[in-house]
């Protein structure tokens, strides 16, 4: 019977057979001494890639497991033979190994985790194919099938995704200027032309600016694995009240429009305007990759900043709050804020001697850039403000099938949940410094080394300082397009306006930038006030301890350098204590219609700012000065 059983999946159903053992546990070997897992079944997740494995596609397994497991992962071929192993186990948690085999046989493979203690091995059988099966298509309803639920082995695959797709050494700081560049590279994306139907080589275009990267990652990831996808339409906030969502829908109830005829086709083609009655073509099924690549400007066009804002209370939303501890921050995680940016959390760095525990997070910009930096005061705000909604980490809500409709669980289910369970409102109970407080203990348990700590801090300083070197050289670069000036807002709109200023303007990214500098500059006083978080030598005072800190300080701003491209092309360096000791002149070098030079705080009259040929408009100068105070005061003004 169990045999029948397997030749019927094999040859009848196995594309939906893989698409279903993809997230069901893992299942262990029998043992003659009785022994049991060192995990339960649920807490082990087993992806092959690609859906349908066959010899003519490399085979990647990867294996995410809840628990910090110790084992090595390998591959057994048809023939017995260990094909490849590993013991590099990664991320935490989720944990997770990973492997490939560029040209697999045909056959029965065995994906297998072995101990060298006391456990039990861990095995998944994975058929591979003589020829390339039929890869899934696109049904009459929705913009992928649904194949797969949301739970706890779905969520660790997708961390240990997540991971993989922006891993770089701590000490990089990788940036990418669109996000497909980073899902077209196969040596990153586990989920490379998972589907069979080489849609990663079909040049869909994302362009995610901060609120809409996490989104378009979340939907990737759910159009790859067959699951469930939704997004809310929601309120930025106003009147002294935060965010509010008001519709929400989801993959299955959208239909992307069909385009339009040719002889009716405008040179840039119109994603999802139904074309007249009149020049509506007839009904035709879109391939699943073109349904997809049709669904992500409506994900665009209705998710914003204050999607990621919304009350922590509020179950009508696409996120939920989380605790603080290293079980909840993980990869895939979202940090909400308060002033309108969105970051997701890549990577732990867990504490070690030789330095501080790191949170990575990527974010996404208007140009369309999307960088890589380390969690720290200058990059996460975080501030309690009713009009401003919940900031904070949060992660996205599950979505689940009832009743033959798709729907979200609410707070109360999420807390109830075994797979979930992690809904928490601590974080709107916290006051700034106990937040980054806790924040600290959650990334280095342990007592940190003073002068290490504050290396970090610099060095978070120096990568926000080079973030912004990019971002002004695409400034340049417009301005050089001889495009004319662009349009200035009024008021708070300078903060999140669209079109060339949203994109080349810095307003935001200099406030953060005049905070981290704050953070820099008070970290000796931070170590006075909190002594006892930090492994003080024995035989100095704390204000011995602060002032050498100054000392180092003040010696590492001065021999860490940078370089920004003037308005002529030329070259110039800049140390980072030109930066502090500018920070008076940042205040209102945000507008791209200046030139770079004043953009970096070049006093008039130098050698410097010789090769300045441009200027703002006066009357947005005046409008600058007028703002100069936020800037001054460091805080974003409310919405009108």
């Amino acid at each position: 019977m169990l045999l029948a059983r397997r030749f019927l999946i094999a040859k009848v159903l196995f594309p939906l057979a893989i698409a279903i053992l993809v997230c069901l546990p893992a299942v262990a070997e029998p043992s003659a001494e009785g022994s049991q897992p060192c995990a339960e079944a649920s807490d082990i997740a087993v992806l092959n890639s690609p859906l349908a494995p066959w010899k003519g596609a490399p085979l990647r397994v990867v294996l995410a497991s809840e628990k910090p497991l110790d084992g090595e992962l390998s591959l057994i071929a048809p023939d017995g033979a260990v094909a490849v192993k590993t013991a590099e186990r990664r991320g935490g948690p989720p944990y997770f190994w990973i492997l490939e085999v560029a040209s697999p046989a045909a056959g029965s493979w065995n994906a297998k985790l072995g101990s060298a203690g006391a456990c039990e091995a861990v095995t998944r059988e994975i058929v591979v194919r003589d020829r390339q099966p039929a890869a899934p298509q696109a049904g009459n309803a929705g913009v992928w099938p649904l194949r797969a639920t949301w739970n706890r082995a779905t969520e660790n695959l997708y961390s240990a995704w997540i991971e993989k797709l922006f891993d770089a050494p701590v000490e990089a700081a990788p940036s990418w200027p669109v996000l497909h560049e980073v899902l077209r590279d196969r040596s990153r994306n586990l989920l490379f032309n998972h589907l069979g139907l080489r849609e990663d080589e079909k040049n869909i275009v994302m362009r995610p600016d901060c609120a809409d990267l996490p989104y378009f990652l979340r939907a990737y990831f759910a159009f790859k694995m067959g699951l469930p996808f939704g997004f809310s339409k929601c309120s930025r906030g106003a009147g002294g009240e935060g965010p509010r969502c008001f519709e929400w829908s989801n993959s299955q109830t959208f239909e992307p429009a069909r385009p339009p005829r040719p002889e009716t086709a405008s040179p840039l083609p119109i994603l999802f305007r139904q074309p007249a009655p009149q020049s509506r073509p007839a009904p035709q099924k879109l391939g699943l990759a073109a349904s997809f690549a049709r669904y992500l400007p409506a994900v665009a066009d209705g998710v914003h900043s204050g999607s990621a804002r919304t009350s922590a209370n509020d179950s009508n939303t696409d996120y939920y709050p989380v605790a603080l501890s290293e079980r909840t921050l993980r990869p895939g995680t979202i940090y909400a804020d308060p002033y309108g940016h969105v970051l997701m959390l890549v990577k732990r760095v867990p504490q070690s001697g030789d330095g501080a525990g790191v949170f990575l997070a990527v974010d996404g910009q208007p140009d369309g850039t999307v960088a890589r930096k380390r969690f720290w005061r200058g990059n996460f705000l975080f501030a309690q403000n009713p009009a401003l909604g919940s900031p904070g980490f949060k992660h996205f809500r599950p979505i689940v099938r009832e009743a033959g409709t798709l729907k979200r669980l609410s707070n109360e289910e999420i807390s109830k949940s075994a797979d979930y369970g992690d809904f928490s409102l601590d974080q709107a109970r916290l006051g700034v410094e106990d937040f980054y407080d806790r924040m600290e203990d959650v990334m280095s348990p342990e007592p940190l080394d003073p002068s290490r700590a504050l290396l970090e801090v610099i060095a978070a300083l120096e990568e926000q300082v080079k973030a912004r070197v990019t971002s002004v050289e695409n400034g340049r670069k417009y301005q050089i397009a001889n495009r004319g000036d662009a349009d200035m807002p009024d008021g708070p709109s300078i903060f999140e306006a669209a079109g060339a200023w949203e994109d080349f303007a810095t307003p935001s990214r200099d406030l953060r930038l005049l905070i981290a500098i704050d953070v820099a500059r008070g970290f000796p006083d931070r170590v006075a006030r909190r002594p006892d978080r930090y492994a003080m030598p024995k035989d100095k005072s704390a204000a011995d301890v602060k002032a050498d800190l100054e000392n180092t300080l003040a010696s590492e701003l001065s021999t860490r350098t940078f370089a920004y491209t003037r308005s002529d092309g030329s070259a110039w360096t800049l140390a980072l204590r030109d930066v502090l000791e500018r920070s008076v002149a940042l205040e209102m070098a945000y507008n791209v219609n200046d030139c770079v030079e004043l953009r970096w705080g070049a006093a008039e009259g130098t050698d410097e700012a010789s090769t300045c040929k441009r200027r703002a408009p006066a009357a947005q100068r005046t409008k600058m000065q007028d703002y100069r105070a936020w800037f001054h005061e460091r805080r974003r003004p409310a919405r009108a």
